[in-house]
């Protein structure tokens, strides 16, 4: 019995600056990565990375490495829900499931990684286990290939009502049941479609137009070949779609179109501890702002506070953290866990949840100041501490702020009607 033994070497340099055309890296985008992360046999490590922070692993033989600029390419960053810099995904026999790396940064740990996968796929193979590409068993029926339900069939009937006066954003294809290159991206749209309703909680819908049955709808946006994509969006004019065609292009777009239409996050004040909870736990991160007592600043003042946050949760919506705000003095636990403790109003602070680490805003509260915060923290930049602890304090329940300034308790009126003065002075002598 003849022994097939796969031997793969290897090489590991770390560097910083940029991938170049000479390095053994692929620089990844949209427009590729279908092509040759998808569709591809060999096991991938990718790594999404912003440009100010770069490593370059270098593998020869079966082993692929891959990189994407997550700056430049936000939406195929958000496909893999990649929230922090450098992120590495392990792309191995299941591509549509990349394994995320969670081990150390050094050389070895990432090489372990690469070669356990390896192991996997070889024993799967040997096993008799087809592995390839997920593609290949999506282009024959796998279940990987979208649900058609998903795909909304559009008339001269329902359009109007269901695009036109819709909230959300449609891509709608329109084709023709005779066109050849229609055929060929209906796995595609079907497969994009279930991705992107999944994805985008149904706020980007892909829809289907026969032109040759509905040519009204045809004729009224000047459809004359097929298929035609465009995008549409509540009171704006007919978009044409110009990317590509594969499920992943699609998918890219149309998360694109998901962060140019999503609202901000919502900013919630702390009232108890569920608020706290669900925020920091549904967020990789949550930014919490403590502020000055309401009689320290008036109505005014705070809403001056909470106008400068809000343009910062516009700012920063595509990251989909999570943002909250207490008043000083309301929630002592979350700020002694925080090593804010008392002074230095207001403050902010930054909570990884599933580590339990934050960090805290050491320049102004301002715009400014809160961008080169959240900046350095969105490319793995800043210092940060462990939460104290090691768990999300203990929240008490108040009331919501009702927007008011503030009023100074009431003191009791003391009645000296009763004191004898003159047996005071006595005393006294």
């Amino acid at each position: 019995i003849a022994l097939c033994v796969l031997v793969c070497s290897f090489t590991v340099l770390s560097v910083h600056g940029m991938y170049s055309a000479s390095d053994d890296v692929i620089e990844l985008n949209p427009s590729n990565f279908n092509r040759e992360v998808l569709q591809s046999d060999s096991l991938w490590l990718v790594e999404f990375y912003a440009p100010c922070r770069m490593w370059l692993f270098l593998f020869v033989g079966i082993v692929k490495v891959g990189a994407v600029d997550a700056d430049q390419h936000k939406s195929l960053g958000g496909q893999y829900g990649v929230r922090g810099f450098p992120t590495i995904k392990i792309f191995g026999a299941n591509k549509h499931k990349p394994e995320e790396f969670q081990g150390g940064r050094s050389s070895q740990a990432i090489v372990d990684a690469a070669l356990n996968s390896l192991r996997s796929i070889v024993k799967d193979r040997l096993s008799g286990k087809t592995g390839g590409s997920d593609h290949s068993r999506q282009s024959s029926g796998g279940s990987s290939g979208g649900n058609k339900n998903d795909v909304i069939e559009l008339t001269d009937d329902n359009f109007d009502q269901m695009v036109l006066n819709s909230d959300d954003v449609w891509l709608v294809e329109f084709f023709a049941p005779w066109c050849g290159h229609c055929k060929n991206l209906e796995p595609e749209w079907t497969a994009a479609a279930s991705q992107v309703k999944e994805q985008t909680n149904g706020r980007v819908k892909l829809g289907t137009v026969d032109a040759t049955v509905h040519q009204g709808l045809a004729s009224r946006y000047g459809i004359r070949g097929f298929p035609t994509i465009k995008i549409f969006r509540k009171g704006e004019e007919p978009e044409d779609y110009q990317g590509g065609r594969t499920r992943s292009d699609l998918v890219a777009r149309a998360l694109d179109l998901y962060s140019d239409n999503a609202p901000p996050p919502e900013l919630l004040e702390i009232l108890n501890q569920d608020i706290l909870k669900k925020t920091c736990e549904d967020h990789q991160l949550c930014v919490i702002a403590v502020l000055p007592h309401i009689l320290d600043t008036g109505a005014a003042g705070r809403n001056g506070y909470l106008e400068v946050m809000m343009k910062m949760a516009e700012k920063y919506k595509k990251k989909m953290w999570g943002w909250l705000w207490t008043e000083a003095g309301a929630q002592m636990e979350l700020e002694s866990s925080l090593g804010i403790g008392g002074f230095g109003y207001p403050a902010m602070a930054a909570i990884n949840s599933r580590k339990m680490k934050f960090a805290l805003l050491k320049g102004s509260f301002s715009e400014t100041g809160i961008h080169e915060f959240l900046r350095d923290l969105s490319v793995g930049r800043g210092s940060t501490s462990t939460v104290g602890g090691g768990a999300l304090p203990k929240i008490h329940t108040v009331e919501a702020w009702d927007g008011k300034d503030g009023v100074l308790p009431v003191e009791d009126d003391i009645d000296l009607s009763d004191v004898d003065l003159d047996d005071l002075e006595k005393d006294e002598l």
